[in-house]
């Protein structure tokens, strides 16, 4: 399957059964670079599911997937998929999203965990092993790690789960400067905000949905 001039991901068909469960059916969509895609719908829908195939984590078993060329993909998934209790300190899971980079020197590499840590606001934290720290904060360290290397595609997965006020605030912040330069795919169920930065809106229930206004988003679309 090729792809169509500026798109960078493209799903035609996709589907996936587990355990005699229909997880997603008949999935098309096309995400071209510079977009911005909102995505909601009810739990069990298959939102993670699609993320998840569209980072080929997850093999459809029908349909097809294709990723354009020199596409690099910045991942924050859901905090209950990550294990709190592994030996590893903040800066060392920051600094795990240049292990593909070979070519930055070792003084880029720390200039760019520094600025990450910055980022996200845990540089007092740096040292920490991760079992330590709160879900905000461990969230807030998978955010360091998801943009340290400064992807052209960027994949949230419920981004402000357990993150709190103060935070939410400046997670916004860096979210719509993130937009200037790469492709966002996010998952959330909190889209007041997200849904004005958003270029467009998905709803996700085994299939797909795309919402023609901003002004619907968070709705069935039913009413279009």
């Amino acid at each position: 399957m090729s792809l169509q001039e500026n798109d960078i991901i493209t799903l035609r068909g996709v589907g996936l059964r587990r355990d005699g469960r229909t997880i997603l059916e008949n999935v098309d969509l096309s995400v071209a670079k510079g977009d911005f895609v909102a995505i909601t719908g009810p739990n069990g829908g298959g939102k993670t599911t699609l993320l998840r195939i569209m980072l080929g984590l997850v093999k459809p078993t029908s349909g097809t997937v294709a990723v354009g060329p020199g596409v690099t993909i910045g991942y924050l998934p859901q905090k209950n998929m990550i294990d709190s209790h592994f030996p590893v300190s903040v800066t060392e899971v920051v600094a795990s999203g240049l292990l593909a980079d070979r070519t930055l020197s070792a003084r880029e590499r720390a200039r760019r965990v520094d600025e990450a840590l910055d980022t996200v606001e845990l540089r007092s934290h740096a040292d920490s092993p991760i079992g330590t720290l709160s879900g905000g904060q461990l969230q807030r360290a998978l955010l360091g790690r998801a943009i340290i290397s400064r992807p052209n595609l960027l994949v949230f997965d419920e981004p402000l789960s357990y993150i709190d006020k103060h935070f939410e605030s400046h997670l916004y912040g860096i979210i719509r400067t993130l937009a200037e330069r790469a492709t966002i795919l996010l998952v959330s169920h909190e889209m007041t905000t997200i849904a004005s930065m958003a270029t467009r809106h998905l709803i996700v229930d085994r299939t797909i949905h795309e919402c023609a206004s901003r002004h619907h988003f968070g709705k069935s679309c039913d009413d279009e």
